[in-house]
């Protein structure tokens, strides 16, 4: 399944089981700047995929308020 087919939901726990990976005892340093960029890939899809959501909002709210 490619990112972009998830949910919001469903890339909201995938980088929460990336953040908690780095506290677990599967923690390896040689891995951790791969396991971070994917971390930091999966934020930036999430702050695209909550800003489109809050332009969709204010829209609607704009339109009800007409």
């Amino acid at each position: 399944m490619e990112k972009d087919d998830l949910s919001l939901n469903q890339k909201i726990e995938k980088l929460d089981n990336e953040v908690e990976w780095f506290y677990s005892d599967s923690f390896k340093l040689d891995e951790a700047v791969e396991k971070y960029k994917q971390a930091i890939e999966l934020a930036k899809g999430i702050e695209k995929d909550l800003s489109e959501l809050k332009n969709e909002i204010e829209v609607l709210t704009e339109d009800f308020s007409k």
